[in-house]
């Protein structure tokens, strides 16, 4: 007994002392090393390698960072940064990877090495380093073009892989009901619907209802049943909305029920209905940066609005309007007055609440069309809602009060 009390003392000193040197190790990779850090800890193999990944980008912008003269040291060397890019993913999981392939672009100014082929192969592709490429696509070398493209795909297929079938699902719902009929086959027939419609006429002695009126499905046929209309702003701080509404509208196109249109617009519109085939064409496409006239985008998509109580228009846009204000809410009340549905998405992508124009949105919430941030995930069932006219899943937080209660 006292042997094994012994061990067990041992046993606990151990682990404490492994669990204090494991705290110092950790508050050695925070504060980034120098005189300053406190620690007096060492640091050797990977964590020397992990330690110098973090000090080429951030230097003295971590914690403890003090050094006089320590900056950044990747520099503007393509070799040095396709070493480091390597570093990185070998020491850090993919999402962390993105993060600082972001921060090296933001902070270093690394876009224009971008332009090199044998960088593009190096980075780890996600939404955002394809909202760079395509910033860089009009300046963008020839040689580099196909590696490019090549990123940007592998991307697109990624995001069509995780939502085209789902966004698929949901729609093909919800287009079958809103097509509901009366005289339902049996095979059409939506039985909770119809139990519901006929509970007067429950017979308790036989335990059933009998059904005087049958509720159904509308057979699906070939025919366009909605027409949905994607209005993307391609200003700069709308990067991943653009990629994220181009798969949308890639996946929408390959519905025959759904006759799907995409512009995007700076002060300028786009109609690049006839390339959405091909996602990656779209993004090409584009062009980010520039002013924003929405009033335009939107005059130019109600002028193609044949049948408006089966349209659906999504603007997507952060709302701050370069146009004529006063005008553009006019359109928008216009079109929802002959009954097309209008939903204003502040942003499509999987960040939090992005920077909007406040006052527009108010303005547009108080016409009954809400405006929100809207995660790709949702991006389905907005549509679903707004097909069968019912209340769109409006995120609180992120909607003008005005528009929460609609």
């Amino acid at each position: 007994m006292t042997a094994a009390g012994t061990d067990n003392t041992r046993t606990g000193t151990d682990g404490a002392a492994g669990d204090a040197d494991e705290r110092l190790r950790r508050w050695r990779m925070v504060l980034g090393g120098e005189s300053a850090d406190g620690t007096g800890r060492a640091l050797s193999g990977k964590d020397a390698a992990m330690d110098g990944a973090l000090s080429a980008l951030y230097g003295d912008g971590r914690s403890g960072r003090g050094g006089a003269g320590r900056t950044a040291g990747l520099g503007a060397s393509a070799p040095s940064v396709a070493r480091w890019l390597g570093d990185i993913r070998t020491y850090f999981p993919t999402s962390v990877v993105q993060v600082m392939q972001r921060d090296a672009i933001d902070r270093l100014g690394l876009s224009t090495l971008l332009l090199e082929p044998e960088m593009l192969e190096a980075v780890e592709a996600d939404v955002h380093l394809v909202g760079t490429l395509l910033s860089l696509n009009k300046v963008m070398p020839e040689t580099t073009k196909e590696t490019a493209r090549a990123v940007v795909r592998k991307v697109v297929q990624d995001i069509e892989k995780r939502l085209a079938s789902r966004t698929r699902a949901t729609l093909t719902g919800a287009l079958d009901r809103s097509a509901r009929i009366n005289r339902p086959r049996h095979r059409d027939i939506d039985w909770d619907r119809t139990i519901r419609a006929n509970l007067k006429n429950y017979l308790p002695e036989h335990g059933t209802v009998v059904p005087e009126r049958l509720i159904g499905y509308g057979r699906a046929s070939q025919s366009v049943k909605k027409e949905v209309v994607l209005c993307i702003d391609q200003s700069g701080s709308m990067a991943a909305s653009v990629v994220y509404a181009s798969v949308f509208g890639a996946v929408l196109a390959s519905m025959r029920s759904i006759a799907t249109r995409l512009v995007v617009f700076d002060t300028a519109v786009v109609d690049l209905t006839d390339q959405l085939d091909d996602p990656v064409d779209v993004l090409f496409g584009t062009q980010l940066g520039g002013g924003t006239d929405i009033n335009r985008a939107l005059a130019y998509c109600q002028s193609r609005i044949t049948r408006p109580a089966d349209t659906v228009v999504v603007l997507i846009s952060d709302l701050y309007e370069g146009g004529i204000r006063d005008e553009m809410l006019k359109r928008v009340a216009a079109m929802k007055a002959s009954g097309t549905q209008f939903v204003a998405l502040l942003a499509l992508s999987d960040e939090g609440t992005p920077a909007y124009d406040r006052e527009h949105a108010a303005a547009l919430a108080a016409l009954g069309a809400p405006a929100f941030a809207c995660t790709p995930d949702l991006f389905p069932e907005v549509m679903a809602a707004a097909i069968e006219k019912r209340p769109i899943p409006v995120p609180d937080s992120d909607v003008p009060r005005t528009a929460a209660h609609r």
